[in-house]
C-alpha cells in the first residue's frame, strides 16, 4: 500500500514551493499571488529508503464568497482524508492568523498525524518568529525555508516516522500517457472526471479553472492509463498574465510527454482557428491523436450531423487526416468510454514494426508506379527502406539525390504509405538519405 502525505495551509504560504523541493520537480506553478493551485497534484517522494506520495493542495481560504472557494475546500478535504499524515504550512513572515487557528482544528477533528512547519525562516536570526505559533497548543514545530531548502531534512525524518515502510511503488511497463487538450471551457476536466465517476478534478464554466498540469491513474479494461488534464490554450495576444503563460507551457509539456493527445473541440462552437491552432502543435510534435467532438449534446441538430462534422474536420484540419474523429459528450457519457477503443488502435499502429522485406518491396512498387521528377537529368533511384524508429512509425528511403525529392513526392509517397502499411490511424515519419558507398 502506498502511503500519501498533503500538504495544507493558507493561499499563499509556499505550500507547491515546497510540494516542488521534496518531489524535486517543477510540477506545481509556483507565483507570489495566492490561489494558484486548485486541484490536487501528486509526486512520488523517497527518503531514507521509504516511498510515499506527496499531495498539494489550494489554500484554504476564509473568503466563501470568493470563486472556488468550496471546490477548493473539498479538494482538501479529500486530500486530507486519504493521507496517511500532514504537513501543516504557517508563513514565518506574516504570523499566526485567526486561519490558521481554523486549519488546525479542522486537522484535531480528522485525527491525523500532523507536522506543524513554520516557512520563510530563511536565516538564523528569523527564528524568533517561530515562538508566536506556539500559541496554537502546539509541542514541536519545524521553522524551514521551502525556497532554500533550510529544516527539509528534519522534517522528512519525522513524517516517516509516521508512514509504512512501502516499496518503491512499481508502475507498470506499458502505461498509455494520454493528454488532453484544447481551448478553455471546452470540457477537459469534466471528461477526465467522467471517465474516473469522481469529481478529482475541479471544474467550473469559467474559462481557465485548470492551471497545472494534473496527472492520474486509472484502468480501462484491465489496461492501465495516466491522464493528463491540461489548462486552456488561448490565442496567444491574448495570452497576457505570467501565470496564463505558465499554465500554457505547461499543457505544451504535456504533450511532449505524452503517447496520444486527445484534442477536444467544443461541438457546439464548431472549429475555430485556435483549435487548428492547437492541432498544429500536436502534429509538430509527432504525438498519436483522436479528435474529439465534446458536448455533442449540444450540437445543433441537422441530417447527417456526424459525417458533416467529420467532412468540416478533415478539410480544415488536413495535417492531422489520419486522426480519428468522436463524438462524445462529458455532461452525459455518451460516447466517452469509446475513445479508449480508438486510443488502443492508434496505440497499437503508433508502435508498430513493419518487416524490412515488406518495406522495401512497398517503396519499390510506389517509385515504379510514380516516379520523382528528375534532378538535374538524373533519375532518383530508391535502393532501399528500413524502419528505424516507433512512436511514430519512422521509415528511412536511401536514394541517389535525397535533395531531388520535391515535398509534392514525400506527401504522394506517404499517403501511398498509409494504406499498404496499414498505418492509417498514426503519425509517419519518412527521412530520405543518401546512400554511403
Amino acid at each position: 500500500m502506498k502511503s500519501y502525505v498533503a500538504i495544507v495551509g493558507r493561499p499563499n504560504v509556499g505550500k507547491s514551493t515546497l510540494f516542488n523541493r521534496i518531489t524535486r520537480s517543477r510540477k506545481a506553478i509556483v507565483d507570489d499571488y495566492p490561489g494558484v493551485t486548485r486541484d490536487r497534484i501528486y509526486g512520488d517522494v523517497e527518503w531514507d529508503g521509504r516511498h510515499f506520495a506527496l499531495i498539494d493542495t489550494g489554500g484554504f481560504s476564509a473568503h466563501d464568497s470568493a470563486p472556488f472557494t468550496g471546490i477548493i475546500r473539498g479538494q482538501i478535504l479529500t486530500a486530507i482524508q486519504e493521507s496517511d499524515a500532514v504537513l501543516l504550512l504557517f508563513d514565518g513572515r506574516e504570523g499566526l492568523n485567526p486561519m490558521d487557528i481554523t486549519i488546525c482544528e479542522h486537522l484535531r477533528l480528522a485525527g491525523k498525524p500532523v507536522l506543524y512547519l513554520v516557512n520563510k525562516i530563511d536565516d538564523p536570526k528569523h527564528e524568533s518568529a517561530v515562538s508566536e505559533f506556539y500559541r496554537l497548543g502546539i509541542d514541536r514545530l519545524y521553522p524551514i525555508s521551502a525556497s532554500h531548502g533550510l529544516g527539509i531534512g528534519d522534517v522528512m525524518d519525522a513524517v516517516t516516522k509516521h508512514l509504512s515502510h512501502g516499496e518503491e511503488p512499481q508502475e507498470p511497463g506499458d502505461v498509455l500517457r494520454l493528454s488532453v487538450l484544447g481551448r478553455p471551457n471546452v470540457g477537459k476536466s469534466s471528461l477526465i472526471n467522467r471517465i474516473l465517476d469522481s469529481d478529482r478534478l475541479v471544474v467550473s464554466s469559467i474559462p481557465g479553472t485548470t492551471r497545472d498540469a494534473i496527472d492520474t491513474m486509472c484502468r480501462v479494461g484491465g489496461q492501465p492509463y495516466q491522464l493528463i488534464d491540461t489548462a486552456g490554450i488561448r490565442r496567444k495576444k491574448s495570452v497576457y498574465q505570467k501565470l496564463e503563460k505558465f499554465s500554457v507551457i505547461k499543457a505544451l509539456k504535456a504533450i511532449d510527454r505524452s503517447h496520444i493527445v486527445l484534442l477536444l473541440i467544443d461541438a457546439a462552437q464548431g472549429i475555430v482557428d485556435q483549435d487548428i491552432t492547437i492541432a498544429s502543435y500536436i502534429a509538430k510534435r509527432h504525438r498519436g491523436c483522436i479528435i474529439v467532438l465534446n458536448k455533442w449534446d449540444l450540437a445543433p441538430k441537422a441530417p447527417n450531423l456526424v459525417s458533416n462534422y467529420v467532412d468540416m474536420v478533415r478539410e480544415r484540419i488536413k495535417f492531422l487526416s489520419f486522426a480519428p474523429v468522436l463524438t462524445t459528450s462529458a455532461l452525459t457519457g455518451k460516447g466517452v468510454m469509446k475513445i479508449f477503443n480508438i486510443v488502443n488502435e492508434v496505440s497499437q499502429q503508433y508502435n508498430a514494426r513493419i518487416p524490412t522485406p515488406r518495406l522495401n518491396t512497398m517503396f519499390q512498387e510506389i517509385f515504379m508506379s510514380h516516379e520523382p521528377p528528375r534532378h538535374r537529368g538524373r533519375l532518383v533511384r530508391c535502393y532501399y527502406a528500413a524502419q528505424i524508429a516507433v512512436r511514430p512509425p519512422t521509415f528511412v528511403c536511401f536514394v541517389n539525390t535525397p535533395e531531388g525529392i520535391p515535398v509534392s513526392y514525400e506527401r504522394y509517397v506517404l499517403n501511398r504509405i498509409r494504406p499498404a502499411s496499414g498505418l492509417t490511424k498514426t503519425p509517419v515519419r519518412i527521412i530520405f538519405r543518401k546512400r554511403k558507398r
